[in-house]
């Protein structure tokens, strides 16, 4: 039996960065990331409520952004954190939009966030594709450990969130698989998802930047479909392409995503020390 996952993790010095996994993922996908962000921030990435190591979710409780986000200003408030720069990734990146809405963020960069439809078609295909994965990883034998080793194989079965599977440690993606199974919000999460359009013109102040980081190989949610219209709601952002990577361009690349991240943290807190000198 594997060890028991943490809620979170919190570490590093610097102004408050909190990271934002993606739906039925955990803190983890962002060990790669740590050790450089925490050189410059004081970092904190939690595990969200039905997720494996985050808390808990009663049968029956409602699981939506809302919630979500409620249960995130809840633990920011705990851990003494008021604004901060927030980074997630898919619906951790619709989360980081919606906290910056309620006036939580320093800076946002959000890598290929959920929310960006147009209706309930686009809304039904993301869906189909989250069951269809969490079914595959569920009902897998345990022959699948013993090939994930191959790097091949690798490539193969993360081929919906990365471009170069076979470059994620066997470690890396059976933690994965681990997460996917852990979730117990699957149907909670996705059966409560309203296909309306969930963002508003200007998400947050122009003092507080938004950076969109899309991956150009994302299978998942691709830029036209679920980036274009999500940009033109968001008011005045900067967009960054991310090449080469899939929807979880941490797997991929994670000297690129710290490298995207930290370009939006530093901007901010550099102009802040400069106004206050």
């Amino acid at each position: 039996m594997s060890a028991p996952i943490a809620p979170h993790h919190r570490g590093g010095t610097g102004t408050p960065l909190v990271l934002l996994h993606g739906f039925t993922g955990s803190w983890r996908i962002w060990r790669p990331l740590l050790p450089t962000l925490q050189e410059h921030h004081d970092v904190f990435a939690p595990s969200l409520p039905g997720h494996a190591g985050g808390p808990a979710v009663a049968p029956g409780d409602a699981v939506t952004v809302r919630t979500l986000a409620d249960h995130l200003e809840a633990q920011l408030d705990e851990q003494g954190i008021g604004e901060a720069h927030l980074a997630g990734n898919s619906l951790g990146g619709w989360l980081a939009l919606e906290l910056g809405r309620r006036g939580r963020a320093t800076s946002v960069t959000a890598i290929s966030p959920g929310g960006g439809w147009n209706g309930p078609d686009d809304v039904t295909r993301v869906a189909r594709l989250i069951r269809a994965s969490v079914a595959r990883t569920r009902r897998a034998p345990r022959t699948s450990a013993r090939l994930l080793r191959r790097p091949r194989a690798r490539r193969a079965g993360l081929l919906s969130v990365a471009e170069h599977g076979d470059r994620v440690s066997y470690a890396d993606t059976m933690a994965l698989i681990e997460d996917a199974r852990a979730c117990t919000v699957v149907d909670a999460f996705l059966d409560g998802i309203a296909p309306d359009r969930p963002f508003h013109r200007t998400v947050l102040d122009p003092q507080h930047p938004i950076t969109i980081a899309w991956a150009d190989r994302d299978r998942l949610l691709p830029f036209g479909r679920y980036g274009r219209p999500l940009m033109e709601r968001c008011g005045a952002v900067e967009l960054v392409r991310l090449p080469g990577v899939g929807h979880v361009p941490m797997l991929d690349d994670p000297v690129l995503v710290t490298h995207t991240i930290l370009a939006t943290t530093h901007r901010v807190d550099h102009h802040r020390k400069a106004s206050l000198a």
